[in-house]
């Protein structure tokens, strides 16, 4: 609370991101401080050129899948508050007492589909996971080593066997895979 901006985020305003995300308000209030130290012209919204300012982000491989995350409910090149809000509620760790929409094991799996589902077709071809692993990997890995994993990802999900993952086989191939943690972040209170 000692950012003054954070005295623009009106009581009912917190009520109602609380609700729709699940946050406590002492979260809300310093996720709210982040984003406006994010937001350099005071607009009250984002620019993918902001999120690119956090160095956390801006050193991971998948940063331009990240940062395409928070946009794909934008109508413009900007993404206000609570839609910030929204993207981050899906790493929300999941509890049983406060289920919430955003971060139910649905939700944490269709937005870690979407980052490897590149031209927003609803399935992953074998070039997109090729891609994928190329950004996460870069030289590392050799091509051949690269096609090799790909092509064997996509038989061994693919279960329509049409050479495409589809949500429903992205799910069944990490149905063993404790998504709920491995997508959850510790916001401090």
């Amino acid at each position: 609370m000692g950012n003054k901006s954070s005295l623009l985020l009106r009581e009912e305003e917190i009520a109602q991101i609380q609700e729709e995300t699940g946050f406590t308000p002492a979260q809300i209030e310093r996720l709210y401080s982040r984003f406006t130290s994010l937001d350099r012209n005071d607009s009250g919204t984002l620019s993918r050129e902001d999120f690119l300012r956090i160095p956390e982000l801006a050193i991971n491989p998948l940063c331009d899948r990240i940062v395409h995350s928070f946009f794909t409910d934008s109508n413009d090149d900007r993404v206000n508050f609570r839609q910030f809000m929204q993207v981050l509620a899906r790493f929300r760790t999941i509890k049983s007492s406060k289920e919430n929409k955003l971060n139910s094991r649905e939700e944490k799996l269709r937005f870690a589909f979407r980052m490897y589902d590149l031209d927003d077709d609803e399935s992953i071809s074998k070039d997109e996971l090729l891609n994928i692993l190329h950004m996460m990997v870069g030289a590392n890995i050799s091509q051949d080593q690269l096609m090799s994993i790909a092509e064997r990802t996509i038989m061994e999900a693919d279960q329509a066997g049409d050479g495409k993952i589809t949500f429903d086989d992205f799910c069944k191939a990490l149905d063993r895979t404790d998504v709920e943690k491995k997508m959850s972040i510790r916001f401090l209170n």
